[in-house]
């Protein structure tokens, strides 16, 4: 059953007017609203937080960047919260160095560690010999969220948005076309 629908223009993605849909709903019907599942084009840091907020289950498709291949993925690096550091796959970390205006927070390594690492070859790519990551400052609830995903009950929310959600769209795009 379709309870909304909201036209953007074009230039506009999908996910910007979800948390305000997201609310209208509640307001609107008063849905008790314990779980959501959405695709990947909504897996944004600020749909996660947003989510968590309102204290509901969130599972979201992920995003598969390309990336460079061999090399390893931010998923790999452990976050440590009462340290506020990254711990590498080879055990060592990488500190936090400063946060950008646009929200983002850079930690880097220690040069030396990261001259003598038996896996430099999959992590280092910068010049400066010393691994850099960016990760946004609102980070941790997307990582909340793809925990989520891992859950039965997530696989299976996930799931019922792909055979009810999914099919709504392709039934009202085909009664389009015909």
């Amino acid at each position: 059953m379709i309870t909304d629908v909201f036209i953007t223009l074009g230039n506009v993605h999908d996910s910007i007017p979800y948390l305000s849909r997201l609310d209208y709903q509640l307001e609107r019907f008063g849905f008790p609203v314990q779980a959501v599942g959405i695709d990947a084009g909504y897996n944004t840091s600020a749909i996660c937080k947003g989510i968590i907020e309102r204290d509901i289950f969130g599972v979201i498709g992920r995003r598969r960047f390309g990336g460079k291949k061999s090399y390893f993925r931010k998923s790999k690096f452990e976050y440590i919260d009462s340290e506020d550091v990254y711990i590498c796959p080879n055990k060592c970390k990488l500190k936090y160095k400063l946060t950008m205006r646009q929200g983002y927070s850079i930690y880097e390594s220690n040069e030396n560690d990261c001259l003598i690492c038996p896996l430099r070859a999959k992590c280092v790519t910068s010049k400066a010999g010393k691994k850099m990551m960016t990760m946004h400052v609102w980070e941790h609830y997307k990582e909340q969220i793809m925990k989520n995903n891992k859950s039965e009950s997530g696989k299976n929310i996930y799931k019922k948005r792909k055979e009810t959600v999914e099919r709504s769209f392709a039934n009202s795009k085909q009664l389009i076309w015909d």
